[in-house]
């Protein structure tokens, strides 16, 4: 079975929340594909199919958390892999990291998360249906550099306002870099809303957390 194939079958696996399959495709890339292209081209266009279906109440919540399950129970298979490729890495920054209010949605956070380690990142989570004051209080305990916000619902992300709402109040703005995610997120909504950075892309945030904490490391 080719590399394309694998992807494809893998990402209907995810779409139909069977473990068993998603996980039979990815030992057939497993050796040869890097880790992050695996969940880039086989993983993610499954779960984003799914999210969308989701959203237009296509497929109802018993749906999308089987497809959950199938993508989580694929990431213990390359999560190994992808964390190796970073473990020698020098610490980048301290991160928190949650889902807002009334969202139960982890599995972009989580591979987000992942890969955010695989660079030197430490990373607290926060789980899902996280409040503004538990947000920050985190982020005051740890000492951290980035306070991070994922959405996958429009109906949730007004969510990530209040987060950095709250940090305002507190007088605590300008002490954190502050990323918001999800799938209806775009860099209108997080300029709106006062965000430091978002991306569409797994890799992509963890570029903009690299960028943003050197600059604010390096005071500028």
């Amino acid at each position: 079975m080719g590399k394309e194939e694998a992807y494809k079958k893998m990402a209907q696996a995810v779409i139909e929340g069977d473990s068993d399959a998603v996980i039979e495709a990815i030992k057939q890339v497993i050796d040869d594909a890097p880790p992050l292209e695996i969940i880039q081209e086989g993983m993610v266009p499954g779960l984003k199919e799914i999210g969308d279906m989701f959203e237009a109440q296509e497929i109802f919540l018993p749906e999308m958390l089987m497809a959950a399950e199938a993508f989580q129970n694929g990431m213990k298979l390359i999560e190994p892999k992808l964390l190796a490729a970073g473990q020698h890495v020098e610490k980048t920054g301290t991160v928190v990291f949650g889902t807002v209010l009334t969202d139960v949605h982890e599995i972009g956070k989580n591979i987000v998360i992942t890969l955010m380690k695989t660079h030197g990142f430490e990373v607290y989570d926060l789980g899902a249906n996280v409040s503004p004051t538990t947000f920050v209080d985190k982020a005051e305990e740890v000492n951290a550099d980035i306070i991070a916000m994922s959405a996958l619902m429009t109906t949730t992300m007004t969510y990530q306002k209040d987060v950095i709402d709250y940090l305002k109040e507190r007088g605590l703005r300008e002490k954190y870099v502050v990323l918001v995610g999800g799938g209806p997120v775009n860099e209108e909504w997080a300029e709106q809303i006062g965000a430091d950075g978002t991306s569409d892309s797994a890799a992509g945030a963890v570029e903009i957390a690299k960028r943003l904490i050197a600059n604010k490391k390096g005071g500028k």
